[in-house]
């Protein structure tokens, strides 16, 4: 009863953070950098996938920094789609910071700071260094108690092998508490990272699998090390440089880490960590990993954050920058001047441009039918037609809404699978744009502050104009 339970509790957590992208699993691209159809929860935008995988070429291979690239589409595209499938098929050991314009403009730092550090987030540095351990199989443990409590510390003895030596090492109180928590014992095959003195245990030798009639499944079997006792290995650390200016900054750095609260970083300590970080490079102890900075809703920047940008573009040190926008010809936060995507010209002139197309109804179709997978949403061919109707008359991202709220709607009247009535019964309880536009032009003269002027002779207010 227990384990239904605990797997009850796990489906309820993965159900609640299916996000608006956590269907996208890469680019779904081949190994030719040619689109697939649909791969990877990835859906027709063959061109601008097929431009995002040359960039992604670009950024493995890390030699060119400081490029600049804009995905630029109307909105319900799959703009943010294609930032999300860059950032899966990077992996874990490239650095993708993702943020929103809007996100910079804080009372607590400047706008620049909040940028640099955002940049330095997207740069890693894989650091290498050499340490002593010691690895081998436990032969035996004898640990001597003191007769009387508090007397004196605990002392003992650690016999290991390995395939082809032996060795006795003493124990001090330490050293005996980190085998107790680990629960080391007899047969054992484990690490000791000497410097730290930090115990590993790496399974259970193939020698001993026959000790127990029964055993669990968790107990992994390892075979017993070759070689000497005392090894030299490689131990490589990935960390940011934005994590090792907050660790710099302060005394405790390291929990502003958890708690987020960084504050401005002077610009001294950072050019001492470059200035180190080059001369790990040149001894051949570090390497540096430039990864992507995502700024969605470029637009919402300001034109001191757009000078910052182009002269941050130009240091050696920076990540590859996408930014993304659904704006046509716009004004220029804060200025009088009107420009493509919001973006001023000098900078627009650094950016390779990818263009996003609206979807078709086959394209709607298909992302809908990957979305109820998704969400594990079971609906019939009719029901499923109808949505990808709803959502080429209206939008994608409302039809993709529906899905779960039609699902609900089922579950009320005790079906297993959606039908037409459950779309048909959400679509009237929530409105899409268009409709709720049409409502308040009908209604607008009941509502406060309402600046809609309706023109002449027009009784229903459907040709209104909002000023």
């Amino acid at each position: 009863m227990a384990d239904l339970k605990l797997s009850e509790t796990r489906d309820l957590t993965r159900i609640e953070r299916i996000g608006a992208h956590s269907h996208i699993r890469g680019l779904g691209l081949d190994s030719a950098l040619e689109p697939r159809a649909v791969s990877e929860g990835m859906v027709g935008q063959t061109s601008a996938r097929k431009a995002a995988g040359i960039i992604l070429q670009m950024i493995k291979e890390g030699r060119i920094a400081g490029r600049a690239v804009l995905i630029a589409g109307q909105p319900g595209t799959g703009k943010t789609a294609i930032a999300m499938g860059m950032a899966k098929s990077l992996g874990l050991e490239t650095p993708f910071a993702m943020i929103s314009a809007s996100e910079i403009f804080s009372l607590e730092m400047s706008k620049t700071e909040a940028l640099m550090q955002s940049f330095r987030k997207a740069i890693a540095v894989r650091i290498k260094e050499e340490t002593e351990v010691i690895e081998g199989e436990v032969v035996e443990i004898q640990i001597d108690r003191p007769a009387v409590a508090g007397a004196a510390l605990k002392t003992g003895k650690l016999t290991m092998k390995t395939t082809e030596m032996e060795g006795v090492y003493d124990l001090g109180a330490k050293m005996i508490e980190s085998l107790g928590k680990e629960k080391v014992q007899s047969g054992d095959v484990i690490a000791i990272d000497k410097p730290s003195g930090k115990v590993t245990k790496l399974g259970r030798s193939f020698s001993r699998s026959r000790d127990y009639d029964a055993i669990g499944p968790q107990v992994r079997f390892v075979q017993c090390p070759g070689g000497e006792l005392q090894k030299r290995k490689e131990i490589v650390h990935c960390v940011t440089l934005h994590e090792i200016d907050v660790i710099n900054s302060r005394t405790q750095g390291f929990l502003a880490l958890f708690t987020g609260d960084t504050g401005e970083i002077r610009a001294e300590v950072r050019e001492q960590i470059d200035t180190k970080v080059a001369e790990w490079r040149e001894e051949g102890k570090a390497e540096i990993v430039p990864g992507v900075l995502f700024i969605d809703e470029v637009h919402m920047l300001d034109i001191e954050c757009f000078s910052f940008l182009n002269r941050a573009l130009e240091n050696e040190m920076a990540p590859i920058l996408a930014v993304a926008t659904n704006r046509g010809i716009t004004t220029i936060r804060g200025t009088n001047y009107k420009s493509p995507h919001g973006i001023p010209i000098d900078l627009l002139d650094r950016l390779l441009i990818i263009t996003t197309q609206p979807y078709t109804k086959d394209e709607i179709h298909k992302i809908l039918d990957i979305r109820c997978q998704e969400e594990d949403v079971e609906i019939a061919e009719e029901a499923k037609a109808l949505l990808t109707h709803i959502g080429v008359e209206t939008s994608l991202r409302y039809a993709i809404h529906l899905i779960t709220a039609a699902a609900l709607a089922c579950q009320k009247r005790k079906g297993k699978v959606v039908e037409n009535e459950d779309i048909t019964r959400v679509y009237n309880l929530f409105l899409d744009v268009k409709r709720s536009t049409q409502y308040l032009m009908e209604y607008q003269e009941q509502y406060m502050f309402s600046e809609a002027s309706i023109g002449d002779g027009d009784e229903d207010g459907t040709n209104a104009k909002l000023s």
